[in-house]
């Protein structure tokens, strides 16, 4: 693969902070009430569901473009649930809500075909369940 771009981040861990090589992310990090923490602070999930959310809004405007068809509109919502035990191991789910502007030809087709594009769908492929909801 030809990279284009290589982001870099250092974290210290889900109560510590986490810092951009550049200096534009620089977030105190907090474990989630409801996984026993303060959640005074970012978590590992808001920043996956983020950039998940971004990306494969991103990827939609892509594979609209190629059918002349405008997305501008498109708000998508990435739901990230993390489960498990130290035992077994965590892993994570995936809900992405798609809001399509209501002109929009073949909507669920686009979505369907982003899906298959995305960096982020094609690094959970396999690993983690991730379920697209049109609306």
């Amino acid at each position: 693969m030809d990279v284009h771009y290589t982001a870099v981040a250092t974290a210290n861990g889900r109560d510590g902070k986490a810092v951009s090589s550049d200096g534009r992310l620089d977030l105190s990090l907090a474990a989630p009430r409801e996984m026993g923490g303060s959640g005074e602070g970012t978590n590992p999930e808001q920043l996956f569901a983020a950039g998940y959310a971004a990306c494969f809004a991103s990827a939609l405007g892509a594979v609209a473009r190629g059918t002349r068809q405008d997305v501008r509109d498109v708000s998508v919502t990435a739901e990230v649930g993390i489960g498990g035990d130290v035992e077994s191991g965590f892993g994570l789910t995936v809900v992405l809500r798609v809001e399509l502007p209501d002109d929009l030809e073949n909507g669920r087709e686009l979505v369907e075909r982003a899906h298959q594009v995305c960096p982020y769908s094609n690094a959970t492929r396999g690993n983690v369940p991730v379920e697209l909801v049109v609306e």
